[in-house]
């Protein structure tokens, strides 16, 4: 590991993403991909350091900021901070980290962002904005807030409140539980109603030091990246077509950019 590497918190999560559909026609995928961990107080550093990065400008890999987030012309932490606020949590300008897949040779189509949010003088982890994409070219966020639990991770609930695919209606309860990272991430989030589980979506993957080696040879072993998340999003919906699942119409976003998912009590 280098020196340079080793200064940063930010980092590389390599593994994979299952989505398990249980009813009314089983359904089941799974794709290897990779993500980055951004601290955003060390976008400008790491494009300072690495060749293959840059942030808002073209390179084999890039963070735009505008790719993310809701309000123009507001920085990112600055718009998550304000989330936190609205579920009633003060942030005391600790650390944020992004788990997402940057830009590939200018592209990328990110179904879910999640942000960490930790306290500066506890270091500890004090709530998860999950940021959800869908292709339709719309966005919601859904705030985590409470404490984790002996395993590390956050347990928190909510209803569903954006429409995301064509072939999952909205009258579903969203059961997430998030670890923070560490040597590996885990997200995992349940979707039910009152006939029980209907679709279950883990991603899990394993750290890597961020360095343009290590960049490199993530891109190696995970080819197509750019276009592997949009065009699985397709090829799938085309597979769950052809099983004769219905399509549900889409109903108007959300007025409010965030809703607020509580901790779940065990």
């Amino acid at each position: 590991m280098s020196a340079a590497a080793a200064a940063f918190s930010s980092a590389i999560f390599a593994g994979s993403v299952m989505h398990r559909r249980m009813r009314p026609r089983r359904h089941r995928l799974r794709y290897s991909i990779f993500s980055v961990l951004f601290d955003l107080d060390e976008l400008d550093a790491l494009d300072a350091r690495l060749r293959l990065f840059s942030r808002n400008r073209f390179n084999l890999l890039s963070f735009h900021d505008d790719d993310y987030g809701f309000e123009k012309g507001r920085s990112l932490k600055q718009q998550v901070e304000g989330f936190l606020r609205e579920a009633g949590v003060e942030p005391d300008g600790g650390a944020v980290r992004l788990l997402t897949i940057p830009r590939i040779l200018g592209y990328a189509f990110n179904p879910l962002n999640v942000y960490f949010c930790y306290g500066r003088e506890s270091g500890a982890l004090i709530a998860i904005v999950c940021e959800v994409n869908n292709t339709f070219g719309q966005r919601h966020a859904y705030v985590l807030v409470g404490e984790a639990d002996g395993s590390g991770a956050m347990r928190c609930a909510c209803e569903k409140k954006f429409y995301v695919s064509p072939f999952i209606g909205m009258d579903l309860t969203y059961d997430f539980r998030i670890a923070a990272p560490q040597d590996g991430v885990t997200i995992a989030i349940r979707g039910y109603n009152d006939e029980g589980t209907l679709i279950t979506a883990v991603h899990s993957a394993q750290r890597v030091e961020i360095g343009d080696l290590s960049l490199a040879r993530t891109l190696l072993s995970h080819p197509l990246m750019a276009i592997k998340v949009i065009g699985g999003i397709h090829w799938e919906a085309l597979k769950i077509s052809l099983k004769g699942v219905r399509l549900h119409d889409r109903p108007a976003p959300p007025e409010k950019a965030a809703t607020i998912a509580p901790r779940l009590e065990s």
